[in-house]
């Protein structure tokens, strides 16, 4: 009996040991809400609060409200920390107890820390004690109390100006009239309500309809002003006149505003209101709010991160018994900052005005320093329409323009044609394959290469030279010369050396730049190299990179790294030195004199005095086949001025086939020249 009585006494010792060690500790309750917690598991977290915070608020309430919280502010990087417990606690047998609590996490208006104690209670389970914690809304920030909700407020950085090397502004912020309507004062002055709107319809160029949508939002009140349209800095007379009919105000506001329009809209490009999707994709969506601008095209997306500058953030809490406001955290807005260029807006409207009739493209280039004066692009639009309102039948019509106004062509590849000459002689200097001096003898109007070319030949356009120098090949634009001196180089040279002057290499360049390239598939028989000589092979190219392209000619030999920042371009940056020797570049220069001053040069004409131009035409078929009659032409020329070298233009006029061809293209690059 003893036996038995000693073995139920250990039984029962074991089972009350059991019974305590399911016991949860007061640290292990809290370390488990922390665990929730820091996973952002509010529902979770709802199931460890005490009945008595439970009945303050719904577990949906309590979800909802914390979620949005956190989401609101932008909370990341959040760190809740159970702090230790003293030997003292842990021996205690109270049922409540307060352990400490460190919390940190990132907002939007920066770092937010604080520490507190969090209140727990111990309840009494059939599975043993657990603890439960007392809810208070300081654990999600240390100034929020009950009846108190957070608040978070932006403050919009001023925007950065675009500005030209002097300083101009090509896009700035502007003070302009926003206008808008108090519905219940439209009636007057012997005008009835649908008078009057009927008169700002006209006036401001809008559809009734439109205006009376607006009217017609949820909020709108007889005493409210309704915001109906932003006018242009210029419009201020407009502004006058709609003003003076009954009903109707104006406001200074401000609003992006591009003064140069279609001149500068390609390299500018525009801002847009950001939408709900950028809000939720964007990665750097937290530095905008719904009220936001962001760059969509041109410098203004390029440089978005140097023009926005950052938000001002502040999150606050305020009690719904009185104004009082305590801030949980702030940030300073920072303004965005000014991009400065090395454009010329004077040499930017001057090459404009000469293409705006036109498709095509234009770089203009300081060729002894790469610094960039002008990157033109046509037809055009006008940013400004971006920011105050489209006609509908003008955007429209751009819209359906073929010649793609909205795309900038600067940037974009296309057939050289005879412009890539010069760098074909250089190539062919490089590797001694001709010298200035040397002639090629060459006989008729075709050549086949001994037949190598199968039923092929190149077609030089007149035969009246059987011996052709450098010189003469260039001022009679030489084809054939071009496409032997190719073949001479070799596939393999002919590739080396065109990489020499960064074909296949994409462009450390501002405004993203199409790489130029050589072939689809490699210069694998002679035809193929023979063409690319003279620009009638695959060779593509920038009106951007051709013109830097001929920076070696006035540079010993050396090409020069085009710039479009004015911090960049306080010294010439070598790109690649020596593509060339210094005589050879000498000796193509000659060249292109003669191309422009001698008689038989494609851009001697028209005649202007005073000139000292040194160029390059160019006329690039586009055919499906050698024998296609119905193929469009584009027209290409290249000049510098030889004496000054303080200039270099790049021009290229789509479908000139009936307007002369690449003569077309010469008179308007001469144009702005003179």
């Amino acid at each position: 009996m003893k036996r038995l009585a000693a073995l139920l006494l250990g039984l029962s010792m074991i089972f009350l040991l059991s019974a305590c060690s399911d016991d949860q500790s007061a640290k292990d309750g809290l370390d488990q809400f922390v665990d929730n917690w820091n996973a952002q598991d509010f529902d979770k977290m709802y199931e460890q609060l005490t009945e008595e915070s439970q009945k303050q608020i719904s577990k949906e309430d309590f979800v909802k409200r914390y979620t949005d919280i956190y989401d609101q502010t932008g909370v990341s990087d959040l760190k809740v920390t159970a702090g230790d417990v003293s030997e003292e606690q842990e021996k205690s047998d109270a049922d409540t107890q307060q352990l400490p609590l460190s919390v940190s996490m990132q907002t939007v208006a920066g770092e937010v820390n604080f520490d507190k104690d969090a209140e727990l209670v111990k309840v009494d389970g059939e599975d043993g004690a657990t603890w439960k914690v007392n809810w208070d809304p300081s654990y999600i920030f240390a100034q929020l109390n009950d009846n108190e909700s957070v608040r978070i407020t932006s403050v919009e950085p001023e925007r950065g100006r675009i500005l030209d090397t002097n300083g101009e502004e090509l896009a700035f912020n502007a003070t302009v009239p926003s206008i808008g309507i108090i519905p219940g004062q439209l009636e007057g002055e012997g005008m009835t309500r649908d008078e009057t709107l009927d008169q700002v319809a006209e006036l401001l160029e809008m559809d009734r309809e439109e205006i009376d949508s607006l009217l017609e939002q949820s909020w709108v009140t007889d005493e409210v002003d309704v915001p109906i349209k932003t006018l242009r800095p210029d419009q201020r007379d407009l502004a006058s006149e709609v003003t003076s009919l009954p009903g109707v105000q104006s406001t200074d506001t401000t609003s992006r505003y591009y003064p140069y329009g279609k001149a500068a809209a390609h390299l500018t490009g525009y801002v847009k209101k950001v939408d709900a999707e950028f809000l939720e994709k964007d990665d750097n969506a937290s530095n905008y709010d719904a009220n936001s601008s962001v760059g969509s095209t041109g410098l203004e997306s390029v440089y978005e991160d140097q023009l926005r500058g950052t938000l001002g953030w502040k999150i606050y809490t305020v009690s719904e018994d009185s104004d009082e406001q305590e801030v949980i955290a702030e940030t300073d807005v920072k303004n965005g900052e000014d991009v400065e260029l090395t454009i010329d807006i004077n040499t930017q409207e001057k090459i404009y005005d000469q293409l705006k009739d036109d498709s095509g493209a234009s770089v203009a280039l300081d060729p002894k320093t790469g610094a960039t004066l002008a990157l033109v692009s046509a037809p055009s639009y006008d940013p400004n329409n971006f920011i105050f309102g489209w006609n509908d039948e003008e955007y429209e019509k751009l819209t359906n323009d073929e010649n793609s106004p909205f795309s900038a062509k600067f940037n974009k590849a296309y057939a050289p044609g005879s412009t890539i000459k010069p760098l074909t002689a250089a190539i062919g200097l490089e590797n001694g394959v001709i010298t200035p001096d040397q002639k090629k003898h060459i006989e008729g109007l075709k050549w086949d290469n001994d037949g190598k070319f199968g039923n092929y030949s190149v077609t030089r356009v007149s035969d009246s030279l059987s011996d052709v120098n450098l010189e003469d090949a260039l001022i009679t634009s030489d084809n054939i010369y071009f496409a032997m001196t190719a073949v001479d180089t070799g596939a393999e040279n002919f590739e080396k050396g065109l990489k020499s002057f960064g074909f296949e290499e994409e462009l450390d360049y501002a405004f993203p730049t199409a790489a130029s390239s050589i072939s689809n598939e490699g210069l694998d028989n002679e035809t193929l190299l023979a063409d690319s000589g003279y620009g009638q092979g695959q060779v593509l190219m920038s009106p951007l990179h051709l013109a830097a392209s001929y920076t070696p000619f006035v540079n010993d030999g050396n090409l020069i790294k085009p710039t479009l920042l004015k911090s960049e371009a306080e010294e010439a940056v070598v790109w690649h030195e020596g593509v060339l020797p210094k005589d050879g570049a000498d000796a193509i220069t000659e060249g292109l004199r003669g191309v422009v001053e001698d008689e038989r040069g494609s851009a001697h004409k028209p005649v202007v005095d005073g000139l000292k131009l040194a160029g390059k035409t160019g006329t690039a078929e586009l055919k499906q086949s050698q024998d296609d009659e119905n193929g469009t032409e584009n027209g290409w020329f290249v000049a510098y001025d030889y004496d000054k070298q303080d200039m270099l233009i790049s021009m290229m006029i789509e479908g000139v086939q009936d307007k002369g061809g690449s003569h077309y293209t010469v008179e308007k690059v001469k144009n702005v020249f003179k």
